[in-house]
């Protein structure tokens, strides 16, 4: 069932990415290069830091689903924008999910609770900031204090107090996911920003 949720994962990951490329007037190639960088570079950092072969280089599902996803953007994305109000829900979707995903890896590797969180975290934000890199902008890890990191941290934090005592399974990574993915709904819904440094004043 894991390795079902980080499919999916990967699936909005990729959607997310592909969007930007139409967002970026990208063609096919550009849009499939994003999809497939937001969708498996969080995740080949994390495998690398594990000292594993990264799935994305022996599994054939790794490959074809970011493809997939690039295809459907390319045909459909008047569609698939008007279904999901854009980026943020696919995005934040991914990020629950990869900050579940890869705190369970690290975890089950045998990294301790801490390192895990850290590592979840890396494998959540890791391809949204090589696919805003990658399109020339700002990363929104960066970028208006948005709270992207902090839904992350506290997914993980969540997936890993649950292994500690000894919940495993789908529901333990499902439910820290999801509470990520609200978190990083209600921080864009209700423009939630982190702290600036005392005395610093907020951009206009």
């Amino acid at each position: 069932m894991t390795q079902v949720l980080d499919l999916v994962g990967i699936f909005v990951f990729a959607l997310s990415g592909a969007l930007v490329g139409v967002r970026r007037r990208l063609d096919v190639v550009g849009m499939a290069v994003l999809a497939s960088m937001t969708a498996l570079g969080g995740g080949i950092l994390r495998d690398l830091i594990l000292n594993v072969r990264p799935a994305a280089f022996f599994s054939v599902g790794y490959v074809v689903v970011p493809l997939a996803a690039t295809v459907i953007v390319f045909f459909w994305h008047p569609h698939v924008q008007r279904v999901m109000p854009v980026v943020n829900v696919f995005d934040a979707a991914g990020l629950g999910l990869f900050c579940a995903v890869g705190t369970e890896k690290a975890l089950v590797a045998g990294l301790s609770p801490l390192h895990s969180v850290l590592l979840g975290v890396t494998t959540a934000v890791g391809g949204g900031v090589l696919r805003d890199m990658l399109s020339g902008q700002i990363p929104v890890l960066l970028y208006d204090r948005q709270f992207y990191a902090v839904p992350a941290m506290l997914g993980s934090t969540v997936m890993a107090v649950l292994y500690v005592l000894d919940l495993h399974g789908w529901t333990a990574t499902l439910a820290a996911a999801v509470l990520a993915f609200g978190l990083r709904i209600a921080a864009v819904r209700f423009r939630l920003r982190a702290p600036l440094a005392r005395g610093v004043a907020a951009p206009d």
